[in-house]
């Protein structure tokens, strides 16, 4: 019988190990752990099976309610899912990387903001030039007023770094759904307006304004 000698006690799947027999009894092989390779943070593994249990278990619930079920199909949006699977107990709305809400703002931080209150947002100003303006804003829940369009003069580039929004554009029509990763370019004067945004946590963008002119002031403002 071969015998091995372990110098792991326990043998990580996400470890390298180094498999050597010994020069001096052919019987024994050494097995040394070397570099760990990436793995899954802890919290964020925690945060990925609670969340698949939260949705088996809703998965569970619509197949033995009939009503329920017909009420989560007449759903047409990732919120209305979120909100109407909440309202029955089940935890499913935080997404993939999203970080438990802090108490408090960290300025250190762009996604340590927590959410503003429902229908609001607030905008924040990084950096800024003579031409150019780069901050984020921060809304929760919330939409451009009724019959409101931005007409602006500058250019916009924006990037969403939490949640997720839709955005009605005229010049053509056109209705735009954005997810974390996601980016759109505005030219000047593209008609434009938030259909919705997230619920707490909220949604957050990265928003670049700048205009052509050099000498023309930007205004930090939300678009």
């Amino acid at each position: 019988m071969v015998r091995v000698l372990l110098e792991a006690v326990i043998l990580d799947p996400r470890d390298r190990y180094d498999f050597q027999w010994s020069s001096i009894d052919s019987s024994v092989a050494r097995i040394t752990a070397l570099d760990r390779g990436p793995r899954l943070a802890e919290a964020d593994l925690q945060q990925f099976l609670h969340k698949v249990n939260q949705l088996n278990a809703l998965v569970a619930c619509l197949e033995t309610d009939p009503e329920r079920r017909a009420r989560f199909a007449a759903c047409t949006d990732h919120n209305q899912v979120v909100q109407l699977a909440s309202s029955w107990g089940f935890a499913i709305g935080r997404r993939w990387g999203d970080a438990p809400q802090s108490v408090g703002d960290r300025t250190d931080n762009l996604l340590g903001s927590s959410a503003p209150p429902a229908g609001e947002e607030v905008v924040q100003t990084l950096q800024r030039g003579p031409d150019w303006c780069l901050q984020t804003i921060h809304s929760s829940d919330a939409a451009s007023p009724q019959g409101f369009w931005y007409d602006q003069e500058e250019h916009e580039w924006l990037v969403v770094l939490r949640g997720s929004a839709t955005i009605r554009l005229e010049g053509p029509e056109e209705l735009r759904d954005l997810s974390v990763g996601d980016s759109l370019y505005l030219e000047p004067h593209r008609r434009h307006r938030v259909e919705r945004t997230d619920p707490d946590p909220g949604t957050l963008w990265l928003v670049l304004l700048w205009k052509d002119r050099p000498e023309a002031v930007v205004g930090c403002s939300p678009a």
